[in-house]
């Protein structure tokens, strides 16, 4: 059975279950297995499979320690009646797609299709269920306390998988004022007796590593262990909530191999908007088992740490933090490249401890030369800006009568300037969120005047464009807002302890 360890040592190993039901490894590393990519998925038989049966075989590969009985249970309940489409994640053609003059077709991987319209729900459906057999091996009585730091949709899918989940609660944290209107509302209105939000003074990176330094807090973990309660995360560091988001990527290409717009063994290039890497890291995972993928292109929007990292090698945090309509990709720690660099130097446990401690003091690291061309070879990078943003919904609608939101367009428009990857087939864009999550922006670049509330953008998006907004995003006009705390960064810790031992 493969074996979970630290990306920063390997001193204490773990099984999947375990990894888990801690979420962060004790010394802040990520959990990785060294058997990723031992054994692979047979891609040539992916056409036969719908979604169901693709994830019990990547699931399978990935966390060996469930069983199949288990791993079928999990599926089954995440993916039954539980997303709009029988795909759950379907591929849909560009008629005029960016870039199309210049090489193979476009398609766009529509991942909003679940119970909150953003594409974290794919794994946020699965993690509960996951949790709750790894749980079924602890100590009797324990209770899980789930610490969450959202730029937007985690958030709210976390929420949306965990309410009232036996023996767990769930704190959901986000930025004050930097998420949208309509995120807002899907997190300070979730039901559920096990539930708590709060908005932190501060940005996501601030939120997200105050997180990392509660999981870290000995003492806080003592308390909580007197009183039966362990911590654990619903963000992408957690592996459980990462590896569920490997199964789309292989779906993809099973579809492309139904509708004969690629053949068995064709490599096919992903575009994927992404600010906390884990997106994209769920793209390499597929890669090292088996999916012929051809190049792997990180979209970022103005915050683009990434873009610079993968064109210079350096990773420099110390920058300005903008506020853009993509506020899920508002991100300047990119929690997940951690398990890339860990992957691509070959496993090197000390590097990758000297590069996250270079960060977490000076706010920078430098890669050597030589991991820096590996890395390059597996993936490309480009950035839009808030003009071009707006510039490619536009063009989207315009050319195609197809309607994106702000993250997706910064993929769109990055596939407007990349020529495809050599080899390439196919090129597939991620889109990670309906476009009525974010009215306003979508309206405001469609030319169209914008309404001050943002439930009457969400009408006039509809009859402007002749689409409809998902229900449960309709309804929020109308829910009852149940929470409204407000936490400075400091005081993190003592509402998380305050919400876990009301368990």
């Amino acid at each position: 059975m493969s074996l979970y360890h630290s990306t920063r040592s390997r001193a204490e190993e773990c099984s999947a279950k375990e990894a888990i039901r801690r979420g962060l490894a004790p010394d802040g590393g990520l959990y990785v297995s060294d058997d990723l990519g031992s054994a692979k998925v047979d891609v040539d038989g992916l056409a036969k499979l719908d979604y169901a049966a693709i994830a019990r075989a990547v699931l399978g590969l990935l966390l060996p320690d469930y069983t199949a009985d288990e791993i079928a249970a999990c599926v089954n309940e995440a993916y039954t009646g539980t997303f709009a489409s029988p795909e759950v994640t379907p591929v849909v053609p560009l008629a005029k797609a960016p870039g199309a003059a210049a090489g193979p077709h476009a398609h766009v991987l529509e991942l909003y299709h679940g119970p909150t319209s953003a594409f974290k729900d794919v794994a946020l459906q699965m993690l509960p269920r996951l949790m709750a057999r790894a749980q079924e091996g602890a100590g009797a009585g324990e209770k899980i306390m789930i610490v969450t730091a959202t730029s937007g949709d985690t958030g709210k899918a976390a929420l949306a998988g965990f309410a009232d989940a036996p023996g767990c609660g769930i704190t959901v944290f986000y930025p004050e004022g930097k998420v949208s209107r309509v995120q807002e509302l899907q997190m300070t209105t979730q039901a559920g007796g096990n539930v708590a939000v709060a908005a932190v003074r501060g940005n996501f990176d601030d939120a997200q590593s105050a997180v990392k330094r509660i999981f870290a807090d000995r003492a806080l973990a003592e308390r909580l262990a007197a009183a039966g309660i362990v911590l654990s995360s619903a963000n992408s560091i957690n592996v459980g909530r990462l590896v569920p988001q490997v199964v789309y990527y292989f779906a993809a290409y099973a579809q492309l191999l139904r509708a004969d717009a690629i053949a068995a063994g064709d490599a096919v290039e992903f575009c994927v908007p992404t600010g906390n890497f884990g997106d994209v890291l769920a793209g390499y995972y597929a890669k090292l088992l088996g999916l012929p993928v051809s190049k792997l292109v990180v979209a970022s929007d103005k915050n683009n740490v990434l873009f610079d990292f993968l064109t210079t090698g350096v990773y420099d945090r110390n920058r300005p933090f903008f506020t853009t309509t993509s506020p899920s990709m508002d991100i300047l720690i990119s929690s997940n490249l951690e398990r890339m660099l860990y992957y691509l130097s070959g496993g090197d446990c000390e590097l990758i401890a000297h590069l996250m401690a270079d960060l977490a003091e000076t706010g920078r690291f430098e890669v050597p030369a030589e991991l820096l061309a590996k890395i390059q070879e597996t993936f490309a990078c480009g950035w839009a800006d808030e003009d071009e943003v707006a510039g490619a919904i536009a063009a989207s609608w315009h050319e195609n009568a197809y309607l994106i939101d702000p993250h997706t367009a910064c993929g769109y428009h990055v596939l407007e300037k990349l020529p495809a990857a050599a080899g390439s087939a196919a090129r597939v864009l991620l889109s990670t969120a309906s476009p009525y999550k974010f009215p306003r922006a979508v309206l405001e670049a469609l030319g169209e005047d914008v309404p001050a509330d943002d439930f009457a953008c969400m009408r006039k998006l509809e009859e402007v464009t002749g689409t409809c907004a998902p229900a449960q995003l309709a309804a929020l006009e109308t829910a009852h807002e149940r929470f409204s705390d407000v936490v400075d960064v400091p005081g993190m810790g003592a509402y998380v302890e305050d919400a876990a031992l009301r368990l």
